[in-house]
């Protein structure tokens, strides 16, 4: 799993392009909720071999954050195909992450 959030070139349509199965990870690298979720993101995420993840930078004058419609840290976007499968935010333990991921490979 990545350290930092970062991705900046990533735009909707390069999103809406990605084949197969991605995790969209928006939040911040200061953001004290998202360090805080870090354990439970990693164990929500361990048994997710074969997606992509992706932790994305986001902020004001964020175009990609704003296409997903963002307001809360951490928002993860579950996508097959470029397509929205599933949507948490903020989880609080690994259940909810597990869950999604487990729509996402059906």
């Amino acid at each position: 799993m990545e350290d930092e959030y970062g991705h900046d070139d990533l735009t909707p349509e390069r999103v809406a392009g990605l084949a197969g199965r991605v995790i969209l990870e928006f939040g911040a690298n200061w953001c004290g909720i998202c360090r805080a979720a870090r354990p439970a993101i990693e164990a929500g995420l361990e048994n997710a071999a074969g997606v992509i993840h992706l932790r994305i930078e986001d902020g004001p004058q964020r175009p990609l954050g704003r296409s997903f419609a963002v307001r809360l840290w951490p928002t993860f976007i579950f996508l097959r195909d470029g397509r929205e499968i599933e949507r948490v935010v903020r989880p609080q333990g690994p259940e909810a992450l597990v869950a999604a991921l487990e729509r996402l490979r059906t």
